[in-house]
């Protein structure tokens, strides 16, 4: 019993499932290129997708250094006063030794007299060396004129990150060619009536209301749409929630002219389906008598 229950249960999912694949959208024509096909739209380039904008460099900030603290000079008169207090000094503690007075007496006044030699001599590389002018070390600001940039005549200094590469600008589509369009074409009026028909198409399609198809079609397309209509077993629904057309192109032969349009747009598989992009070319075909207005003469699916 309850691998019966499990073999009827597998049936009815997999009846399910292929019920539900049969409902996915399906436009008018089931969504293949099918009766007159354009050599024009044919050799179209395929668009690129757009790519993004480079980021512009953005210039490093330059490395922070806190200053180094100014050495501090040594004092002279610092020197001068050591020296003295040195030289006092020396005479107490030769005194001290037991060393007799004139002997000790002679002794720092000797030590004295070098003290303020030395004194004297570092007075006098200070003044000299204040007398002489700075070089400025190679490296750190030196040789300013040699490195200096030359005056540019009429021009403004170039700002900073000047020299960086500049953001390259997005890459504009170029817009398509019409060809064969006569210029007193009315082509609003003209994508006007052929979006109407085209969503009156589909209703008619979804509904297998072949009557309908009849008058929109070429006995061509409208054999291959009723065949299709006949092979399915649900019936398709194909929402269209919104939609645009271009025309492409007006070609011309001896006995008829063929209108290229491209449909783009979104479309509901199902009631509560997410909408979905479709686009597509219809070729429309009228005779250059006037004898019919234009008729579907071939769908024709983009690369």
């Amino acid at each position: 019993m309850n691998l019966k229950k499990i073999l009827i249960g597998a049936v009815i999912a997999v009846s399910a499932m292929s019920m539900l694949a049969e409902a996915t959208a399906r436009p008018a024509g089931g969504g293949r290129s099918i009766g007159r096909q354009s050599q024009n739209v044919s050799r179209m380039p395929a668009q690129p997708a757009p790519q993004p904008a480079p980021r512009q460099a953005q210039p490093a900030p330059a490395p922070t250094t806190p200053p180094a603290a100014a050495p501090q000079k040594p004092s002279m008169w610092k020197g001068i006063l050591g020296g003295a207090l040195l030289g006092l000094g020396l005479g107490a503690l030769f005194s001290h030794l037991g060393i007799g007075g004139a002997l000790a007496s002679a002794l720092g006044s000797i030590l004295m007299i070098a003290l303020l030699a030395g004194v004297a001599f570092f007075i006098f590389r200070l003044i000299r060396g204040k007398s002489q002018p700075k070089v400025q070390p190679a490296g750190f600001g030196g040789n300013q004129n040699v490195y200096a940039m030359p005056q540019q005549t009429g021009s403004a200094t170039p700002e900073i990150g000047s020299h960086l590469q500049p953001a390259a600008a997005p890459v504009q589509q170029p817009a398509h060619t019409q060809w064969g369009v006569p210029g007193d074409f009315d082509q609003a009026s003209f994508l006007r009536v052929a979006k109407s028909n085209f969503i009156r198409l589909q209703a008619a399609w979804d509904k297998g209301d072949v009557a309908d198809i009849r008058e929109f079609t070429t006995p061509e397309v409208f054999a291959e749409m009723k065949m299709q209509i006949s092979e399915r077993t649900v019936a398709d629904y194909t929402d269209v929630v919104n939609i645009d057309a271009e025309l492409l192109g007006i070609e011309t032969t001896d006995t008829e002219y063929l209108a290229s349009v491209k449909f783009t747009g979104m479309i509901k598989p199902a009631p509560d389906a997410l909408a979905e992009p479709f686009h597509e070319v219809w070729n429309l075909v009228k005779p250059v008598n006037g004898s019919s207005g234009w008729l579907l003469g071939g769908i024709q699916q983009l690369a």
